[in-house]
Order: structure tokens, then sequence, then C-alpha cells
């Protein structure tokens, strides 16, 4: 499994990232605090606080290099390694 940082803070960023997601096949869910749903779902999406970065799991790791490119747009440094001037 992969995991990606990733930020989509609204409601054009959430569609173009689940039709990006949805072009790949396999399992890859989104994770906020405790809760967990489909990255491939709208619905489960704006569930989560997308005012936070989100964790994106890629279970098919032979999908991580492709997906993570087709996602750049939307990763960010996790919390831990970002910097700020």
């Amino acid at each position: 499994m992969i995991t990606k940082t990733i930020k989509i803070n609204s409601m054009n960023k959430v569609k173009t990232f689940v039709d990006i997601i949805n072009k790949f096949s396999g399992r890859f869910d989104l994770v906020s605090g405790c809760s967990m749903v489909n990255a491939k779902s709208v619905m489960g999406i704006f569930s989560l606080d997308i005012s936070r970065p989100l964790y994106l799991y890629i279970y098919n790791e032979e999908n991580a290099e492709p997906v993570s490119e087709a996602i750049s747009e939307f990763e960010v440094l996790p919390l831990q390694e970002q910097t700020f001037a």
C-alpha cells in the first residue's frame, strides 16, 4: 500500500479528483481523522473534512506511479515534512 497526502478543498477539485481516480482500476481510500471512504465516491469525500489534507491509500502498488502522476496537482507534503518560510 502507498500513501499520498492530498488537498482537495473545493467542489471543483473533488469532482476533478474523482474523475481522475475513476480512470484507474483497483481500490483507493481517503482518510481524514478516524473516517475512511472510497476515493471514487463524491458523496463519500464530502463526508470528510476537506478543509484539511487527506491521506490517499493506493492499494495496488502497480498503479502507484501512474496514479501519483495523474493526481500530482492535489498532492502536498505530509504535515511533518511541510516547511514554512
